[in-house]
């Protein structure tokens, strides 16, 4: 597989208004961050509120990134659930709607072992046709690690194409390349890693602050993939505050937040999610000036 993920591919939001997915301000979305630089588009993941969607407001979502982004930039959605079962059908949705990728999350909470992980992924890749999968390994909040020897059992065995690792340990994308080699994609799941994680040999950043910027990360993402680790860090430098900031609470809140204030959608989310304390919305403010972002509200 060519690698078609790579560069800034941002984590959508969902634009929610009157407790309804906002159909227009997500159209509105997409586009904007196309026009911005771009390089791909995740739905449907943590920063969406997958685990507050229903089977089909997922569906709607999915759909409609897909049709909007009309192959201008490749689309992932996410699969979101601690069932076997689940996940299958939830990737089924995601190859019918059309997406490039599914990015399918570790089981959570049930905490299974690497014997448990490597079945649950052979039973999504079992259930697919062609679509390619991606392991999203986030152990901060499933309470599960993968290993390399997983990895690599589940690579060679045509199960996954890549990872989007959410680990935070930057050091597992050198010790990766030589097990996996060059055609296995590695995304960066942590925005204030993103740089040294190019600089190891990754492929991009699934990228919560490229909602907010998504110019500005993907420079540092263009910069990278130039090999031009220098002009990288300058553009890096001015977003480590909003980086700090939109990932400092509920990210989804603050994220949308710094959205609500360029006129891209409202600030609402979901229970159990609140919006952000004064203290956030501040740092938020404070993060985005830094990069130079206007205010349209």
């Amino acid at each position: 597989m060519s690698k078609k993920f790579k560069g800034s591919l941002p984590a959508l939001v969902t634009p929610l208004r009157d407790g309804k997915v906002d159909t227009a301000a997500f159209a509105k979305l997409i586009d904007w961050q196309i026009e911005q630089g771009s390089h791909g588009l995740v739905v449907g993941g943590t920063t969406g509120e997958a685990s507050s969607l229903d089977m089909d407001e997922r569906a709607q979502t999915i759909e409609m990134c897909v049709e909007k982004a009309a192959g201008r930039v490749p689309v992932m959605a996410g699969v979101v659930t601690n069932k076997t079962h689940v996940a299958v059908e939830l990737a089924r949705q995601v190859e019918k709607a059309g997406a490039d990728a599914a990015l399918v999350l570790a089981p959570y909470y049930t905490k299974p072992d690497q014997r448990g992980l490597y079945r649950h992924f052979m039973e999504v890749r079992a259930a697919l046709g062609d679509i390619p999968v991606l392991f999203y390994n986030l152990p901060a909040r499933t309470g599960v690690d993968v290993t390399l020897d997983t990895l690599e059992k589940l690579y060679r065995e045509g199960a996954i194409s890549g990872i989007k690792d959410g680990s935070g340990d930057v050091r597992r994308v050198a010790a990766s390349r030589p097990v996996l080699g060059e055609g296995f994609i590695q995304l960066c799941g942590n925005d204030d890693i993103a740089l040294g994680f190019m600089a190891y040999g990754g492929d991009g950043c699934i990228s919560v602050t490229g909602n907010v910027a998504p110019a500005a990360c993907a420079e540092v993402q263009n910069a990278c993939m130039e090999k031009d680790f220098v002009r990288a860090l300058k553009t890096q430098d001015k977003l480590v505050s909003l980086h700090n900031a939109v990932l400092a609470e509920a990210f989804a809140a603050s994220t949308k937040y710094g959205l609500s204030l360029q006129g891209m959608c409202s600030e609402e989310v979901r229970l159990p999610l609140l919006p952000p304390t004064e203290g956030n919305k501040q740092a938020v403010r404070d993060g985005m000036t830094r990069v130079g972002i206007k205010f349209s509200a």
